[in-house]
C-alpha cells in the first residue's frame, strides 16, 4: 500500500522549522449534552425567580431602590474608564530556548554528576595519585570509559603533578579532551548525488526512536528539495506504520506500508524497485527493533541487506544505528554486534535528556570512531539535532 501524504510543517535547525500538527475539540456526545445542559437554560427559572421577588416591593422600597441605582450609575460615570481586554498590553511571549539551551538542560544530571564529583575530589587539595585514582573512578562510573578516564587524567597530570588545581581547572581540561576524542566522529548525514534514490537502513533494539527519527530526516531532505520515500518495514507493529504515515502526512514524504505481519525483505524489494522507477532521491527504511541477542531476528535483517543488494549493489548507501542513551554501557554492545550484522556506518543517539548516562556517547566515539550523525534531548520536533562536538563538550563538563 503506498499513500501519498499531505505536505506538513518543517522543522528545527538540521530538520526545518515550521507548524505543528493542529489540535480539534473534541466532539460533545449526546449522553454529556444531556448530562451538562446549557446554562442558559437553567439560569431562566431564577430569573423569573427574581422578578417575581422585585413585584413584590412595597412603592416606598421601589423608590429607594432606584434612587441607590441612579447614584451608583453617577458614581460610576465618575470612575476612570479601564481599557478593553483587546487594549491590554499583550504578555509578552517566553523566548524559545536555543539548541544549546535545550541541550544543556537536557545533560543536566551527566553534568551534575561530574561537577559535583570533580568538586569533592579537588576541593583544597593537591594533584597527587590519589586524587587522580579518584578522579579516574568518577569518569568511568559517568560511563565516559577507561580509555576516555586515562587520557583525562594523563593531560591533567602533566605540568600541574603535585600542584594545587581547582575544580573549574579540572573541568576545562575535562571539556577540552571530551572535545578532541568527539570532533572526529561528528560529522553531517550526507547524500550521495549519484545514488536513486540513496537508501538509507535504519537499525536498532526496540523503543530507542527508529521510526521518529525516520519522521524527522524525512523533514530535512524534503526540505531540501529531495523526493523522499519512507518505508514502514517495522511489519510486527501496526503502531509503527501508523506513526510512519503521521510523519508521511506532516512531511509530505510518500509512505509505503502493507499489513501487520507481512515480510519485510519482500517490501523491502518492492519498495526500492518503486523507487528507482520514480526517481525519487532518498528512500528511508524502518526496521522491527531487534534484540542483539535474538539470532533470528538478525538474520532476517541480514536478508533485508542482501535483497536491497540485488537491486542495488551499494545498497544500503548508509546503515544507521539509532541509540538510546538511557542504555548507558550495553549501548557499545549493541554497536559491536549491529556492525557486523548492519554494516552500521553511522550513530544517532536519542533520549539524552533525563539521563546520568550521556558520557556513553564519549566511550563510543573513543572505542568505535563511528560518524555520530544527530543526537535528540526530547520529544519535540526540534529536539533532533546535528551533532556539534563543542556544545556536547561544553554542556557536559563546563556548564
Amino acid at each position: 500500500m503506498i499513500m501519498k501524504p499531505k505536505k506538513g510543517g518543517l522543522f528545527g535547525r538540521l530538520f526545518g522549522r515550521g507548524e505543528q500538527p493542529e489540535e480539534h475539540e473534541k466532539d460533545v456526545r449526546p449522553e454529556d449534552a444531556a448530562a451538562h445542559p446549557d446554562r442558559g437554560e437553567q439560569a431562566e427559572p431564577a430569573q423569573q425567580e427574581h422578578s417575581s421577588a422585585e413585584d413584590e416591593l412595597r412603592p416606598e422600597q421601589a423608590t429607594s431602590a432606584a434612587t441607590a441605582e441612579a447614584e451608583a450609575q453617577s458614581e460610576a460615570a465618575d470612575e476612570p474608564q479601564q481599557p478593553a481586554a483587546a487594549e491590554l498590553e499583550p504578555v509578552p511571549a517566553r523566548p524559545k530556548l536555543s539548541w544549546f539551551e535545550r541541550l544543556k538542560a537536557g545533560l543536566t544530571k551527566t553534568s551534575s554528576k561530574l561537577s559535583e564529583g570533580i568538586t569533592g575530589v579537588f576541593a583544597k587539595r593537591k594533584l597527587d595519585a590519589e586524587t587522580l585514582e579518584e578522579l579516574e573512578d568518577l569518569l568511568i562510573q559517568s560511563d565516559l570509559g577507561l580509555e576516555t578516564a586515562m587520557r583525562i587524567t594523563e593531560a591533567l597530570s602533566k605540568g600541574r603533578y603535585d600542584k594545587g588545581i581547582t575544580p573549574d581547572q579540572v573541568r576545562a581540561v575535562l571539556a577540552s579532551e571530551i572535545e578532541k576524542i568527539l570532533a572526529p566522529v561528528a560529522k553531517p548525514l550526507e547524500l550521495n548525488p549519484n545514488a536513486k534514490p540513496h537508501v538509507i537502513l535504519m537499525v536498532g533494539v526496540n523503543g530507542t526512536g527508529k521510526t521518529t527519527t525516520i519522521g524527522k530526516l524525512a523533514a530535512k531532505f524534503v526540505r531540501e528539495g529531495k523526493k523522499v520515500m519512507m518505508v514502514a518495514g517495522d511489519t510486527f507493529r501496526a503502531a509503527a506504520i501508523d506513526q510512519l504515515k503521521v510523519w508521511g502526512e506532516r512531511t509530505g514524504a510518500t509512505v509505503v506500508a502493507r499489513d501487520v505481519g507481512a515480510d519485510a525483505a519482500g517490501l523491502a524489494y518492492d519498495a526500492l524497485a518503486r523507487a528507482r522507477k520514480e526517481g525519487y532521491d532518498v528512500l528511508l527504511m524502518d526496521t522491527a527493533g531487534r534484540l542483539q541477542n535474538k539470532q533470528a531476528l538478525m538474520d532476517e535483517l541480514a536478508k533485508i541487506i542482501r535483497v536491497l543488494k540485488k537491486i542495488d549493489p551499494e545498497a544500503p548507501h548508509d546503515s544507521l544505528l539509532v541509540l538510546d542513551a538511557t542504555t548507558g554501557q550495553n549501548a557499545l554492545d549493541q554497536v559491536q554486534v549491529f556492525q557486523k550484522q548492519a554494516g552500521v556506518s553511522g550513530l544517532v543517539m536519542t533520549k539524552l535528556d533525563g539521563t546520568a548516562k550521556g558520557g556513553i556517547l564519549v566511550a563510543i566515539a573513543a572505542k568505535y570512531g563511528l560518524p555520530v550523525h544527530a543526537v535528540g534531548v526530547g520529544e519535540g520536533v526540534d529536539d533532533l539535532q546535528a551533532f556539534d562536538a563543542s556544545e556536547f563538550a561544553r554542556a557536559i563538563a563546563l556548564e
